[in-house]
């Protein structure tokens, strides 16, 4: 029964997911997670889904961590709701004190993602949320940063995973997507 209940919440919030060809440049289908915040009935399904993982996870996460930008719209409610921690990981040049930092390729470049070094303590489980799984690279370095506090990744979840892009591939942590095209 739930079963059948948690599907119907993934048809729901996969429905709504808005799809626009050839944006940011073109060949590409950019899938977009905004369009599911406009719909209270999906955003609130989308909710229910990641808190539904999140509360099923054993061992408990101890902290809950997102990816900057769009991963805030769904890390710092989860884990209020969950009474957990919340730790921002963000771009460079964000976030002050003394800090954790992984630059990673892109397919136009490199980026660096950043966390503050006091945030999670060793030994620490920290689940990572973000919106997407592309092509590993940003969750990829995401781990890395946990990894340097000393902290484990219990888990990555993401809403959405493009599945050709092959972007769990290079990443050796537990990975959920909630929706896969």
């Amino acid at each position: 029964m739930e079963e059948q209940r948690l599907t119907k919440l993934k048809e729901l919030v996969k429905t709504n997911i808005a799809s626009y060809p050839d944006f940011p440049k073109p060949g590409i289908l950019f899938r977009d997670i905004f369009s599911v915040l406009k719909n209270p009935e999906a955003f609130h399904a989308l909710q229910e889904l990641l808190s539904s993982r999140l509360s099923n996870l054993n061992p408990k996460p101890d902290v809950i961590t997102a990816l900057e930008s769009r991963g805030f719209l769904f890390g710092p409610g989860l884990a209020l709701q969950l009474k957990l921690p919340f730790v921002p990981i963000r771009k460079r040049g964000k976030l002050p004190g003394k800090l954790h930092s992984v630059t990673y390729s892109l397919e136009y470049g490199n980026d660096t993602i950043e966390i503050q070094e006091s945030s999670i303590g060793k030994g620490q489980n920290v689940v990572i949320i973000d919106d997407l799984l592309a092509t590993g690279g940003t969750l990829g370095a995401a781990c890395s940063l946990i990894e340097k506090c000393g902290a484990n990744v219990l888990e990555c979840i993401v809403v959405i995973e493009l599945l050709d892009l092959k972007g769990r591939d290079g990443i050796h942590h537990p990975i959920h997507s909630l929706i896969q095209f």
